[in-house]
C-alpha cells in the first residue's frame, strides 16, 4: 500500500467526539476572550476527543482576521495539549484558505476543516483543485466538510474518493449531506480505510455509527452525552448506545431547529457556565421567551436541569 492509502497516526486521532464550539461574544458584540478559556475547559472536561473551532456555527464568516487569530491562540493556549484542535479554514478563495491553513498550522493545530468554496457554477474540477491546493500547502490532515446546506456544493461519493486517493491529507470526511447514513455506507464500502465522521448536531449519530463512521464532529450543548453514546458503541455496547441516543434525541432535535440551533446552543452553554453571554453576532437570531420555556421544560423532563447528564 502506498502513502495515499494507509491511515496516518494524525488521522487516527480524528475519531470519537470532536465538539464544534461556538465563538463567544460580549453583550456589545465584541469577541469575549475570557469565555474562550472557560469554554475550552468546559468542553475538555466533558471527555471529548477533540475540539473544532471556527466552523459554520462558530460564526467564522463574521470574524475579522485578527479575531480569527485571537480565537485560535486563545483556545490553543487554554487547551495546552489536553485535546487536539481542528481549525475551520473554509474561505471563498483558495489563496485565503491556504493562508488560514498555514496560520492554523503555525499555531499548533492538529488538523483543519475545509468546505468547498461557494461557486457561481460548481464543478468537480474546481472543487478538486481547491482541496488539493490546500492539502499541498500544509502538513496537516484536512477534514473534508461535505455540507451542501452551507456551501451550496454537492460532492459525489466518486469525488470524495478521488480526493482521498489524490492526497493522504484528504482522507477524513465530515459527512453532512443528508441523508448521511446511506452515503457513509457507500463511501466506506468503496474504501474502508477512510475515516468518516458524522455531524449535524448528532441527529443520525447511531445510524452513522452502524454504517461505519468513526464518530462525530459536531456541536451540542451536552457534549458528554455524545461521548457516552460513541464510547458505548465503540466498546461493543450497541444496545446501551442506542438507548442513550434515543433518550437524548428530543434534545438533539430541539437544539437543531433550523435558524435557532446556534442561539439555543449558546444559551445552553451560558446556562452551564461555559460562556458568559449567549449573544449571536448580528445579523443573527435571538431566542424568544416561548422557545426558552420549551427548552427548560425539555431539560427538566430529561433530568438535565442540574447541568449534568
Amino acid at each position: 500500500m502506498n502513502d495515499a492509502t494507509v491511515p496516518h497516526s494524525a488521522d487516527a486521532l480524528l475519531e470519537g467526539v470532536w465538539n464544534i464550539v461556538p465563538t463567544p461574544f460580549t453583550d456589545s458584540g465584541d469577541l469575549d476572550t475570557p469565555s474562550l478559556a472557560t469554554l475550552t475547559d468546559f468542553v475538555v472536561d466533558r471527555g471529548v476527543n477533540g475540539m473544532t473551532i471556527l466552523g459554520v456555527l462558530g460564526e467564522a464568516a463574521k470574524l475579522s482576521d485578527a479575531e480569527r487569530l485571537a480565537v485560535i491562540e486563545g483556545v490553543m493556549a487554554r487547551a495546552a495539549g489536553r485535546v487536539p484542535i481542528c481549525v475551520g479554514v473554509s474561505a471563498p478563495s483558495t489563496a485565503r484558505a491556504i493562508g488560514y491553513g498555514r496560520e492554523a498550522q503555525e499555531r499548533g493545530a492538529h488538523s483543519v476543516m475545509l468546505a468547498p468554496p461557494q461557486l457561481a457554477r460548481p464543478n468537480d474540477g474546481a472543487v478538486r483543485a481547491h482541496y488539493l491546493a490546500v492539502a499541498d500547502a500544509i502538513q496537516l490532515p484536512v477534514v473534508v466538510q461535505d455540507h451542501p446546506a452551507s456551501s451550496g456544493v454537492w460532492m459525489t461519493v466518486e469525488l470524495l474518493l478521488e480526493l482521498a486517493a489524490a492526497s493522504p491529507r484528504l482522507r477524513v470526511i465530515k459527512l453532512e449531506d443528508e441523508p448521511t447514513p446511506p452515503k457513509a455506507g457507500r463511501i466506506l464500502a468503496a474504501d474502508p480505510t477512510l475515516r468518516v465522521l458524522g455531524g449535524l448536531g448528532g441527529q443520525m449519530l447511531i445510524e452513522e455509527l452502524r454504517r461505519g463512521c468513526v464518530g462525530t464532529m459536531t456541536g451540542f450543548g451536552y457534549p458528554e452525552i455524545l461521548v457516552d453514546i460513541v464510547g458505548r458503541y465503540r466498546a461493543g455496547d450497541h444496545d446501551g448506545a442506542t438507548l442513550a441516543f434515543h433518550r437524548a434525541c428530543p434534545l438533539i432535535r430541539f437544539e437543531n431547529q433550523a435558524g435557532l440551533n446556534l442561539p439555543i446552543r449558546k444559551f445552553i452553554y451560558q446556562r452551564r457556565g461555559a460562556i458568559t453571554n449567549a449573544r449571536v453576532r448580528t445579523p443573527g437570531p435571538a431566542l424568544d421567551p416561548g422557545t426558552i420555556a420549551d427548552l427548560d421544560d425539555l431539560i427538566t423532563h430529561l433530568g438535565l436541569a442540574s447541568g449534568e447528564s
